[in-house]
C-alpha cells in the first residue's frame, strides 16, 4: 500500500502545506489606545504568584514589631531598599535574598492568615478573576508551627478574601531544589491530601543552578499517579535542559518562567505542540537578570509563534508590580496589541488549575465580561 505523506498532495485536493484550518472564533476586539486603565477593568488570571514575595510592606513592618523579629530596616523606604524591592539584582540567588526578610516574620498562624487574606484583597482589587497562591509549607516551620496549620492558616486567608470579593483562588505547594527530595515527598503527600480542599498544585521553586529537577521526580510521580496538577520553575535561571527535565522527569503541565525555551528549537516545538502552557513573569525575569532587559523578553516571540502563554506577577512586592502593570508592559515594550493582550487573558484562564467545566464556565464569563468591557472603553474613548 502506498504511504500518504504530508507534502503530498490528493490528486483533486490542494497540497497539505498550503491549507490552514479556519482559526478559532475570536473576540471582535475594537479600534482604541491600550491605557493602564483598560488593563486594570479587564478581568485577568494570576497563575504565578508567591505568597512571601506578595506582602505590603507596611504589613512585614507591623508583623515584625508585633513578634519582635529584627529586620534589616524598620521604615518602609528602608526596607523596600533591603528586599531589593523593583530594582536589578545581581542574579536570581541575589533576588531570593528577600525572601528571608519576608518568611521571617511568616512564622504564626495569624501573619499566614493575614498575608493570603490582603494578597488576594489586592489582586481582587485589580481585577484579577482568579488567583493562583504558592509557597513552601516547609518554610514556615521556624517556631514549631505543624505543615497542617500553615497550609489552613493561608486557605483560611484566601476564603476570608473570596468571601469579601469576586475572588476564584488556588493553592499550590512548593518544594524546594535545594532542599532534600524527601522534604519534597513530604511536600507532595500533603498536596495529595488536600487535593480539593483548596490545593490544586504542587511546584519545584528555588535555584536551579546544581540543584537538577529529576532528583525530585519521586515526589512528582507521587502527585501524577494520583492525578494532581503540577509546574516547575525551569529555564529561568538554567539553559533549556533544566526545562526538559522538569517536563520529562517531573512530568510537568506548566512551565514556571521557561525564558530560555527559546534556546532548544526541537523542545519549544514540542512545548508548543503540546499546548504546555507558560507562566511568564516579564518584570521578575528582568530584575533576576534571567534576560538582560525588557525588550530581550522571548515573550512576544513565543506569542507569534504560537505558544500558550500566559502572563503573571511572580513577586508583587519584591517585584514591585501588579497582573495589570505587567500586561501595560507587554503592550508598551514588547509590542503586544490590544487583541494579543486578550488572547494572553484568555489563554490565563485556559491554563488554570481548574476541572474542565469549571473552566468552561469560567471563560463563557470571562469573554463576555472583556466584551463588553472593551465596548464601554471604546464608547468612552470616541465619546459617544
Amino acid at each position: 500500500m502506498p504511504s500518504f505523506h504530508d507534502d503530498d498532495a490528493p490528486a483533486d485536493g490542494i497540497p497539505s502545506t498550503a491549507w490552514h484550518p479556519p482559526p478559532p472564533p475570536t473576540l471582535q476586539v475594537p479600534r482604541i489606545a491600550v491605557t493602564e486603565e483598560l488593563m486594570h477593568a479587564l478581568p485577568k488570571t494570576d497563575l504565578h504568584c508567591h505568597l512571601d514575595g506578595s506582602m505590603r510592606i507596611k504589613t512585614i513592618l507591623e508583623l515584625a514589631e508585633q513578634q519582635k523579629v529584627k529586620l534589616p530596616a524598620d521604615t518602609e523606604d528602608g526596607l523596600a531598599k533591603a528586599i531589593h524591592k523593583g530594582e536589578i539584582c545581581k542574579d536570581l540567588e541575589d533576588y531570593l535574598v528577600a525572601f528571608d526578610v519576608t518568611c521571617s516574620v511568616l512564622q504564626t498562624e495569624e501573619a499566614l492568615y493575614r498575608a493570603a487574606l490582603e494578597l488576594g484583597l489586592d489582586a481582587a482589587a485589580e481585577n484579577v478573576r482568579y488567583l493562583e497562591v504558592r509557597y513552601a509549607p516547609v518554610l514556615h516551620q521556624a517556631r514549631g508551627l505543624k505543615l497542617t496549620h500553615i497550609i489552613d492558616s493561608v486557605l483560611e486567608g484566601l476564603r476570608a478574601a473570596k468571601h469579601q470579593t469576586r475572588l476564584k483562588y488556588g493553592l499550590i505547594l512548593c518544594g524546594i531544589r535545594h532542599m532534600s527530595p524527601e522534604s519534597s515527598l513530604r511536600l507532595a503527600e500533603l498536596c495529595v491530601a488536600y487535593k480539593n480542599r483548596g490545593v490544586v498544585g504542587f511546584d519545584l521553586a528555588g535555584a536551579e543552578a546544581n540543584f537538577p529537577a529529576k532528583e525530585h521526580r519521586q515526589a512528582f510521580q507521587l502527585i501524577l499517579k494520583n492525578n494532581v496538577n503540577c509546574t516547575a520553575h525551569a529555564g529561568e535561571a538554567y539553559g533549556p535542559e533544566s526545562i526538559g527535565q522538569a517536563l520529562h522527569y517531573l512530568g510537568a503541565h506548566r512551565i514556571g518562567h521557561g525564558v530560555r525555551l527559546r534556546e532548544d528549537g526541537d523542545l519549544l516545538n514540542y512545548v508548543n505542540d503540546h499546548r504546555i502552557p507558560l507562566e511568564c513573569c516579564p518584570s521578575s525575569n528582568v530584575q533576576t537578570r534571567a534576560v538582560d532587559d525588557m525588550k530581550a523578553h522571548p515573550l512576544k516571540f513565543y506569542f507569534d509563534y504560537g505558544l500558550r502563554v500566559t502572563i503573571n506577577t511572580d513577586n508583587r512586592l519584591i517585584t514591585d508590580t501588579t497582573v495589570s502593570r505587567e500586561y501595560w508592559i507587554a503592550h508598551k515594550e514588547l509590542g503586544l496589541s490590544l487583541e494579543d493582550l486578550t488572547t494572553v487573558m484568555v489563554s490565563g484562564f485556559k491554563s488554570a488549575f481548574l476541572p474542565f467545566r469549571e473552566k468552561q464556565d469560567l471563560l463563557k464569563q470571562v469573554n463576555a465580561e472583556i466584551e463588553s468591557t472593551l465596548k464601554a472603553f471604546e464608547k468612552k474613548q470616541l465619546g459617544r
